[in-house]
C-alpha cells in the first residue's frame, strides 16, 4: 500500500492506494507540496568570474553576494586563477551558513565551484553548499538563480521532511518533483529546487489519472480535505523516482561522444538511486544530445533522465 500526501492546504490530505492495509503497513509515502511562498533562508552567493555592471551582479535576497576572480570559458579554457583569498574572507565574514556557488563555464568544467566549496566547508563548519553546475543550465544567470533558490529553500525543505517523517515513522518518504517523478527525502533536503512545483505537478497527474479512470476512485481517503488536494495526493502516489543530469561536453568524434554519454548516463543512474530508486531497477529513460552552434565544432549539450522503482 502507498500513501499519497498533499501538504498545500490548511491540513494535510492523505490517501491510500493499494491493498487496503493500514497506514502503518505502507511501503512508501509520496508527498505533493509546492515550495513557492515557503520561507527562504538568507543565502551567501559567490560568483566566480569577471567584473560586470551592477545590474548583472548576483542577487541574494535575502542574503549577501560577491564576485571573485576565476572561472572558465564554455570551452574549458581558464579565464583567471581562482582568488582563494577572496573566497576565504567572504565565507568567514558573511555570517551565513547556506551558500550558493556559481562559476563561469562550470557546466563544462566545475573545478572552481568544487574548489570554492572546499574552502567554504573549511571556513564554515556545517555549511550547506549548492553548486550551480549540478543544475546543468549553460546560462550563467539562470544557473545562478537556480543555485541561490535551492540554497534558500534548503532549511525549510529540511523542516518539511522532518515533519513528514515524524508523522510517518518507519515509512520511506518521497517527494514529487516538478514536471515528473519522485525523489527521496534525503534528495529533497539536498535539492529542494527540483521539487519547487511538486504539488502542482501531482495535481495535474492526479486529475488526468482520475479522468482516465472514468469516475472510479482508485484510492481510500484517510485524511480528507479539498477535492483538488485529494487529486494531488493521488498524483504523488503514482510517480516513480527520477533524476536528471545536464552537461556541456566536448567530443572529437563519435568515440569520445559515446564515452561522454556513458559518463552522463552513469551519473544519472547514481543520482536516481540517491533519489530513492532501487539499484537493480534504475534505468535510463531518455538521452538528448544537441550540438552547440555558438561554440566550435565538437561541443554538445547532453541531458540524461534516469528513472526507477522504489525498493
Amino acid at each position: 500500500m502507498i500513501l499519497g500526501v498533499a501538504l498545500d492546504g490548511p491540513s494535510p490530505v492523505v490517501v491510500a492506494v493499494g491493498d487496503g492495509a493500514p497506514p502503518s503497513a505502507a511501503v512508501r509515502a509520496c508527498v505533493a507540496v509546492d515550495l513557492d511562498g515557503t520561507p527562504r533562508a538568507p543565502v551567501a552567493a559567490i560568483r566566480v568570474g569577471g567584473p560586470c555592471p551592477p545590474v548583472l551582479r548576483p542577487v541574494a535576497d535575502p542574503g549577501v553576494a560577491t564576485i571573485v576572480r576565476g572561472g572558465h570559458s564554455l570551452t574549458g579554457r581558464p579565464l583567471a586563477p581562482l582568488d582563494t583569498a577572496a573566497v576565504r574572507a567572504f565565507a568567514a565574514g558573511c555570517g551565513l551558513s547556506d551558500f550558493a556557488v556559481t562559476a563561469t563555464g562550470s557546466p563544462m568544467l566545475a573545478d572552481h565551484e568544487l574548489a570554492v566549496a572546499a574552502i567554504v566547508a573549511a571556513e564554515v563548519p556545517g555549511a550547506e553548499i549548492t553548486l550551480s553546475y549540478e543544475f546543468g543550465r549553460p546560462g550563467l544567470r539562470e544557473r545562478e538563480a537556480h543555485a541561490i533558490r535551492n540554497a534558500a529553500l534548503g532549511p525549510e525543505a529540511g523542516r518539511i521532511a522532518d515533519r513528514v517523517t515524524r508523522e510517518l515513522p518507519g515509512v520511506p518518504v518521497y517527494f514529487a518533483r516538478t514536471g515528473s517523478g519522485l525523489v527521496s527525502a534525503h534528495y529533497f533536503r539536498r535539492y529542494p529546487r527540483a521539487c519547487d512545483l511538486g504539488g502542482t505537478t501531482s495535481l495535474r497527474r492526479g486529475r488526468a489519472a482520475l479522468a482516465a479512470a472514468g469516475g472510479a476512485t482508485p484510492f481510500e481517503v484517510i485524511a480528507p480535505g479539498a477535492e483538488d488536494l485529494v487529486a494531488a495526493a493521488y498524483g504523488a502516489a503514482l510517480a516513480r523516482p527520477e533524476a536528471q543530469v545536464e552537461r556541456i561536453v566536448q567530443a572529437r568524434g563519435r568515440a569520445e561522444l559515446d564515452r561522454a554519454l556513458q559518463d552522463a548516463r552513469d551519473e544519472a543512474l547514481t543520482r536516481v538511486v540517491s533519489a530513492g530508486a532501487a539499484p537493480g531497477f534504475a534505468r535510463i529513460a531518455e538521452t538528448t544530445v544537441n550540438p552547440l552552434s555558438y561554440l566550435p565544432d565538437g561541443f554538445y549539450r547532453v541531458r540524461v533522465t534516469a528513472e526507477g522503482a522504489t525498493p
